[in-house]
């Protein structure tokens, strides 16, 4: 029954994650294309204070968005704030994160060949990583290398590089990926909560008490904001991540993560570029090109496997005996798997006329390394090179 509840607890928490996450995501993607297609104002405008103004048409109306240098002239009666999509998304992203790998640890959370393997140990790693990760980030951007934007850039670089590499010794590859989409959603909310909303305060209350605004605050959460621009795409990555685990699941799972940050961040610089005015094609070509580079040395490496693989043969014995010691674990009727209470799927690979029958299925969950399910019972390469043998063979009979 308490699995039962997990269960709903977690679509409960990951549909709202979803959701809120569409909002600040999409909040923060037209934010930017808001601020960086607005237009020079007239002089007559800039007279007004306005910085400049975009005309736009949506759903069957006329809009004109309008950026004042400063404040307006008068005070609006209504100011709308844009925090609480972030602040929601990271608390829906935190209560997900307990529902599926701290309440299920061992299941998700550790894994064979980790650093850590006790399920407790594994949790207070999990925050300790979030929040050393927050605190670095913190030292960095309010340090003066703030002002130093390419040395900024690579040392930003080289510490998400570093926290990636981290996630795949201490958790499993499939908590790997999602740890480090965790950790830059936080750094995310966090530059929302502890510099663009304390700056948008100060600058408020300046201006209600007739003085003039500090521009340094806002210059700060500017930079704050183009951070988080860059983060969008590979923190949308890493919330899908566990859809693919011939990535996660790699040996040098670390780097291919790296490479698809890298790649994604990129590819959103062409499109901050373009809303300047500044429109320059051989980005997308070069992000194209390495995004190719990377599935095809992936490709080329599975096919190695797969021809390697080709030249064993198991007996069903000893195919039984693998599936029994890495599925069977979970596909029973009585899993003894700590965290399942009944078959995944509804598969059941205690019966050897079920597996017959389930091949084809098997061969896809093995050959992709979805399954074993986070690889918990330490399925070895050539393990699953003679599994996917025996599969082919009887899946072509």
């Amino acid at each position: 029954m308490e699995a039962y509840f997990v269960d709903w607890f977690s679509v409960i928490v990951r549909w709202l994650h979803l959701i809120t996450g569409i909002a600040w995501i999409g909040a923060s993607l037209h934010f930017a294309w808001l601020d960086n297609s607005l237009e020079e104002p007239d002089e007559n405008k800039k007279a007004q204070g306005i910085k400049g103004d975009l005309w736009s048409i949506h759903g069957g109306g006329i809009y004109n968005f309008t950026k004042y240098a400063m404040a307006p002239p008068a005070w609006p009666s209504v100011l709308h704030w844009s925090k609480w999509e972030a602040y929601t998304t990271w608390i829906t992203g935190t209560l997900l994160m307990v529902a599926v790998y701290y309440l299920q640890a061992q299941s998700y959370l550790v894994g064979p060949g980790k650093w850590i393997v006790d399920p407790s140990v594994g949790i207070a790693a999990s925050l300790a990583f979030l929040l050393s990760g927050l605190v670095v980030y913190e030292a960095l951007v309010r340090s003066p290398l703030r002002h130093q934007t390419l040395l900024f850039a690579g040392l930003l670089t080289l510490f998400i590089g570093l926290q990636c590499w981290l996630a795949t010794k201490l958790f499993s590859d499939r908590a790997a990926f999602l740890h480090v989409g965790a950790l830059m959603g936080t750094i995310m909310a966090g530059n929302v909560f502890l510099g663009i909303i304390p700056a948008q305060k100060k600058f408020v209350e300046a201006v209600q008490a007739g003085q003039d605004p500090d521009p340094m605050p806002a210059a700060m959460a500017k930079q704050r904001s183009i951070h988080n621009n860059y983060f969008t795409l590979p923190v949308l990555f890493c919330m899908i991540s566990n859809h693919y685990p011939f990535l996660y699941g790699h040996a040098y799972n670390w780097a291919v993560l790296i490479a698809i940050i890298a790649i994604t961040a990129y590819a959103r610089h062409f499109f901050n570029l373009r809303h300047r005015g500044v429109v320059d094609y051989s980005i997308l070509v070069k992000a194209f090109v390495a995004f190719l580079l990377l599935s095809g040395a992936l490709g080329y490496e599975r096919y190695e496997q797969k021809q390697a693989s080709g030249v064993m043969d198991v007996a069903d014995g000893a195919a039984f005996a693998l599936i029994d010691t890495h599925c069977a674990v979970c596909h029973s009727q009585t899993p003894t798997q700590p965290g399942f209470v009944a078959p995944p799927a509804g598969m059941l690979m205690d019966d050897r006329h079920v597996i017959l029958q389930s091949a084809a299925r098997m061969l896809t969950a093995v050959q992709t390394d979805y399954m074993p399910l986070g690889n918990l019972t330490g399925m070895t390469a050539n393990e699953r090179a003679e599994l996917i043998n025996w599969l082919e063979k009887k899946t072509n009979l």
